[in-house]
């Protein structure tokens, strides 16, 4: 395993890094990231970035906001977080397997004296409360699994700057996002720095393991910075796919949460758009080109998606469900 401490805190640098590493890197070596980011908000690659963050606060606090390679839901990133990246071949891995990647994680801080936990389908845990997402992207029977690590992050901002919707909140049970997630750092003796965590994590994750760390060339780190300077830095990847539209439907499910926006106009599908927080490595812009056009009827939407496989393009959604939300 290849070992990068990334010491950048540029978001849009980055998150070009994560993507250059996966695509320009030997693929024949998997690769072990460590990385954080200075205050930033990362959108989940198919949310609408507008309906996920509260512009005023971004804005007034100097908040980055930028689009990722992966799904899932957007979160807030400070120096008192760290990202951990996975960079593998998929050795037949289930898709969106996060739990192999996680586990790692768990027995590392488990051995450490903190009592963490899977417990959800992308999330890590503490006594119930959230201190890690997950998410994966997969290309070429190549996976990049990434994951926060809220150590001593300032809670109060996450809940200033992410508008998380009811429903998400209401099916934890609880009533705000600050009590939905907490810090590492309240689990661990007093003084223990995220340095110290950093070191710790490492010897316990990979102590049966050889470890190789590795520098990126300047030819590399120039490249790099061409990704950023194209892509997300942009407001066009950052921000620009935020429709309008006529119609939204929306709905919650095991899988995540699945936003439809539509326009309709003289009885056809004029234009449609996926948000959510869902995970899928298709194109959905694919999907949505099947459907332009079509009647918003069921007969119609049944031929259109015929030979379409829908969880190609949001895991764990069929056609019976698409077509039921479309419908509702």
């Amino acid at each position: 395993m290849k070992y990068i401490d990334w010491k950048e805190t540029d978001p849009e640098i980055n998150l070009a890094f994560e993507e250059y590493v996966f695509n320009n890197m030997n693929q024949d070596e998997s690769y072990f990231l460590l990385w954080q980011n200075d205050n930033a908000i990362i959108v989940g690659k198919h949310q609408n970035t507008i309906e996920e963050i509260n512009q005023e606060f971004v804005k007034e606090n100097n908040i980055k906001v930028v689009r990722r390679l992966t799904g899932g839901g957007a979160v807030y990133h400070d120096m008192g977080n760290l990202n951990f990246t996975f960079i593998v071949n998929d050795d037949n891995k289930e898709a969106f397997d996060f739990k192999s990647f996680t586990k790692p994680v768990v027995d590392a801080l488990n051995s450490l004296g903190v009592k963490a936990e899977f417990n959800s389908r992308n999330d890590i845990a503490i006594d119930g409360k959230k201190f890690s997402g997950n998410s994966q992207y997969a290309k070429r029977n190549r996976i990049l699994h990434h994951g926060t690590l809220l150590f001593n992050s300032k809670l109060s901002t996450i809940q200033g700057a992410l508008k998380v919707k009811a429903d998400k909140i209401e099916s934890k049970g609880v009533k705000s996002v600050k009590a939905r997630v907490t810090n590492i750092s309240d689990y661990m003796d007093p003084g223990y720095s995220l340095e110290d965590f950093k070191k710790a994590l490492i010897e316990q994750m990979f102590s049966n393991e050889d470890l190789e760390e590795i520098k990126l060339s300047d030819e590399a780190f120039d490249a790099v910075k061409k990704l950023r300077d194209e892509k997300y830095g942009t407001w066009e990847w950052n921000y620009g796919r935020s429709p309008q539209y006529n119609l939204r439907k929306e709905r919650k499910y095991d899988f995540g949460l699945v936003t439809i926006l539509m326009q309709v106009d003289k009885g056809l599908i004029k234009d449609i758009n996926f948000f959510g927080d869902y995970f899928g490595n298709g194109d959905i812009q694919e999907l949505e080109a099947v459907l332009t056009g079509v009647a918003p009827e069921k007969q119609a939407l049944m031929g259109a998606l015929k030979d379409i496989d829908p969880g190609a393009y949001i895991n764990g959604l069929d056609r019976e469900t698409l077509l039921d939300m479309i419908l509702m």
